[in-house]
């Protein structure tokens, strides 16, 4: 099906200078041509499946910030409208006329504009039919995470790759982040040893964490529960920062927060269907007011006849099906163990982990903003004064380690990944950020475990859900076997 021409290009990324080193991103990675010649001075070009809240990143990306060496060439989402304003954002913003395909129309959008690359920003549980059939029909593919939603889709996309030898970039842009670099940095180290076990634990406050039960998201079939859509960035953290890929899981998880029996305890009457019509709308502060907001208005409530998307659903509504209390147990390839919980109630954002290892141990906090998303806020910006990283030596003092900085969205990680993915010079990155569907596959498959382990009670074991996976391109870590001093006497 692919007997065109194909080129290789890199992707890259901008240099951030630390308070203690200057950090590198960058990854070979191949982009498909259908019908385009192998020169490097013609724009790589992209489609883009799925034009939601997520998308206006991708799309600036492409279309401003690094247009010299990119175009956007198709549109494609199930909603007409959001089409229609994507295409007329595109205009207003870089003078161009993007067509636009409905979602049935993706196969004649590719054939048509020749993409190069297919983004993928659909709702999580499509992911894996549109990265699928990007692939058989010759193009690469970059997509938001998760990867997908559960093991059988996860195995689809895992076959197509092989089979077609495309290649597949999934963008975590938490990997990115200066902190979160920095803790990979530490640990590469090895200022605390060899790493023994991890506790990780994850906050979501009552506004970020209440919004994915208004959502999509707030049902397994779209998202695969907190434990896929959202942990998923927590999970490729943890394999990133450990170099390692989980073996089994065991999980309990619960919903006793986001209920109807919640809504009488906080006085209310009872659930409702949507906040816009809600009686008790006055009474209720999880209410989200769509049209008072610019950017909900013209992506969600203008857009609601088309196919009928409600975007401020009741948060205690008795049809939600996902978690918002949950506590995971891992085990890694290295023999490493993770204590990891994720609730979606809390008084603050945030999280924090605790590496242990041989010679001490790393304590990192994050306190991030208040923000829902697209409300305006910097999703995931970090309060300075609750963020921090000390080092515990064995039988010695502690201390702070000055936290590398970074501004933007998502703690200063997504400019510094969009460098990595857009930008045509690149620069060897030793801490191997970049990641294909290896890493996709093994982020979301220790959510997908607990899933499993929720209904079950039982400890589920990674390889009989997906078998045979390579290991990603980790860097190198402590090893196990060297050496470890004797501690001094306390």
């Amino acid at each position: 099906m692919n007997d065109h021409a194909r080129f290789t290009c890199d992707f890259t990324r901008r240099e951030f200078l630390t308070t203690t080193a200057l950090a590198g991103a960058g990854m070979l990675i191949g982009a498909s041509a259908i019908g385009q010649p192998s020169s490097a001075t013609l724009r790589k070009r992209y489609a883009l499946v799925g034009v939601g809240g997520r998308s206006s990143m991708y799309r600036e990306a492409i279309l401003k910030t690094y247009a010299q060496h990119h175009e956007m060439v198709g549109f494609c989402d199930v909603n007409l409208g959001r089409l229609k304003l994507a295409q007329a954002k595109a205009r207003a913003m870089a003078g161009v006329e993007v067509p636009i395909y409905e979602a049935k129309d993706f196969d004649r959008m590719v054939r048509e504009t020749k993409p190069n690359v297919v983004i993928v920003t659909t709702k999580d549980a499509t992911h894996s039919q549109y990265i699928i059939r990007a692939m058989e029909l010759g193009c690469d593919v970059m997509t938001e995470k998760p990867m997908t939603t559960d093991e059988k889709k996860c195995r689809a996309i895992l076959e197509t790759q092989r089979k077609t030898g495309r290649h597949c970039r999934v963008t975590f842009n938490y990997r990115y982040s200066p902190p979160r670099t920095q803790v990979k940095d530490l640990l590469m180290s090895g200022v605390i040893g060899d790493i023994l076990s991890v506790d990780f634990h994850w906050l979501l406050d009552t506004q970020h964490g209440a919004d994915y039960f208004r959502r999509w998201h707030s049902n397994k079939v779209n998202s695969g529960g907190l434990m896929v859509h959202k942990a998923t960035h927590h999970f490729d953290l943890v394999n990133w920062w450990l170099s390692a890929v989980p073996v089994s899981v065991m999980a309990i998880g619960k919903r006793e927060f986001y209920t109807p029996q919640m809504a009488k305890r906080l006085g209310l009457q009872s659930h409702h269907e949507r906040c816009r019509t809600c009686p008790e709308k006055g009474a209720c502060t999880f209410c989200l007011d769509l049209a008072a907001n610019k950017d909900y208005k013209e992506l969600y409530l203008d857009q609601e006849h088309y196919d009928g998307y409600f975007r401020d659903r009741c948060v205690f509504r008795p049809d939600i099906d996902i978690e918002d209390t949950m506590n995971v147990q891992v085990r890694y390839n290295t023999g490493v163990t993770m204590a990891y919980s994720l609730n979606a109630f809390n008084a603050w954002e945030g999280y924090i982990i605790c590496f242990n290892g041989t010679k001490g141990r790393l304590e990192h906090k994050e306190e991030e903003t208040v923000y829902v998303n697209r409300d305006g806020s910097v999703p995931g910006a970090l309060k300075k004064e609750g963020t921090y990283i000390r080092i515990y030596p064995l039988r010695a003092p502690a201390y702070e380690v000055p936290v590398w900085s970074g501004e933007g969205d998502h703690g200063g990680g997504d400019d510094v990944m969009l460098d990595d993915l857009f930008l045509p010079e690149k620069k060897p990155d030793k801490y191997l950020r970049a990641a294909d569907q290896r890493g996709g596959a093994y982020s979301i498959l220790t959510g997908i475990a607990a899933n499993h382990s929720f209904v079950s009670g039982k400890a589920v074991q990674v390889a009989d859900l997906v078998s045979g996976i390579p290991l990603p391109d980790y860097p190198a870590m402590p090893p196990h076997t060297l050496p470890v001093p004797m501690p001094p006497r306390g």
